[in-house]
């Protein structure tokens, strides 16, 4: 259902700090008209920690309205399962294809904890639910078994895996039930994870190039392993490099550089630092991305 080359969009902002909401609705337009067949609003690249509500569904209905022909998956992950729920149902008000819905951090629940945190927000919506594991992030990782064991209820309908954790993926794999998708949270490992069978890739570096991301996940899907790890080749420093601070920090320099937005995140989150500059403006150069 969401299996492809899904973008987590940035969220521009223009220099008195408010959303650029012109600047949000040309990249929709670069994205679908490059490739991307998923957008993904208000996720940790979108900065969602320090949007308000308002703004959060503001971001969300933007997107919503200026696609075209992605599916659009709205983040709505809290540390609060409430809160949680309240985004959730925002989102599917808003006619949202499914959300993403990070597991909860600082907490540290237990997993069933987050069992229980997943099923009250699945039961509270009538849209696919994309469980997100992203343990550098939270502080805790969603086991294999707890993934499963979601993978059961009516309405979760996928995982974007960012763990790390190769092996604990390729359990998912082997024994996901059908229809279960799992998806790449890590540029890096996107290509490998595509040879174990995963469905697509939620992605940082999509931002800035979605034809290259979508050529090389449809390659992998059409079982052109060689073309597509070229792809992969010649995007793997720019992955690194996306994450020389942290996200979405060197991405929004880099879509500034694009034309989209002012680079600059909110605080606590600062601008990509003078000594890193010359790295991205290297991948940019390098890649001809303007």
């Amino acid at each position: 259902m969401f299996g492809g080359t899904a973008t987590a969009l940035i969220t521009p902002f223009k220099d008195d700090g408010s959303v650029d909401e012109g600047g949000l609705r040309r990249l929709v337009d670069f994205q679908e008209e490059n490739g991307a067949n998923v957008l993904i609003p208000c996720g940790s690249t979108g900065e969602s920690a320090t949007l308000s509500h308002e703004e959060h569904i503001r971001v969300v209905e933007i997107v919503r309205d200026q696609a075209k022909h992605a599916k659009i998956i709205a983040g709505a992950g809290s540390n609060s399962t409430a809160e949680a729920v309240y985004l959730s149902k925002a989102a599917a008000d808003l006619g949202c294809d499914g959300i993403l819905s990070i597991s909860p951090y600082y907490n540290k629940p237990t997993q069933e904890g987050i069992y229980l945190h997943f099923k009250a927000i699945s039961e509270a919506i009538d849209i696919p639910l994309i469980i997100y594991n992203v343990p550098g992030r939270t502080g805790s990782n969603i086991t294999a078994d707890t993934t499963l064991r979601l993978a059961e209820l009516p309405n979760i309908s996928a995982i974007k895996e960012a763990s790390g954790n190769v092996n604990q993926i390729q359990e998912i794999l082997c024994k996901r039930p059908k229809g279960f998708e799992v998806l790449s949270g890590d540029d890096g490992l996107t290509f490998p994870l595509m040879g174990m069978g995963c469905d697509g890739v939620i992605s940082v570096a999509a931002n800035c190039c979605p034809r290259s991301m979508s050529q090389m996940i449809n390659l992998c899907k059409q079982e052109k392993y060689l073309e597509a790890r070229e792809i992969h080749f010649k995007l793997m420093p720019l992955f690194n490099d996306l994450f020389i601070e942290s996200n979405p920090i060197p991405i929004k320099y880099v879509m500034k550089r694009l034309g989209y937005g002012n680079g600059r995140p909110r605080l606590p989150l600062t601008e990509l630092s003078a000594k890193n500059r010359p790295i991205l403006d290297m991948d940019i150069a390098r890649l001809g991305l303007i």
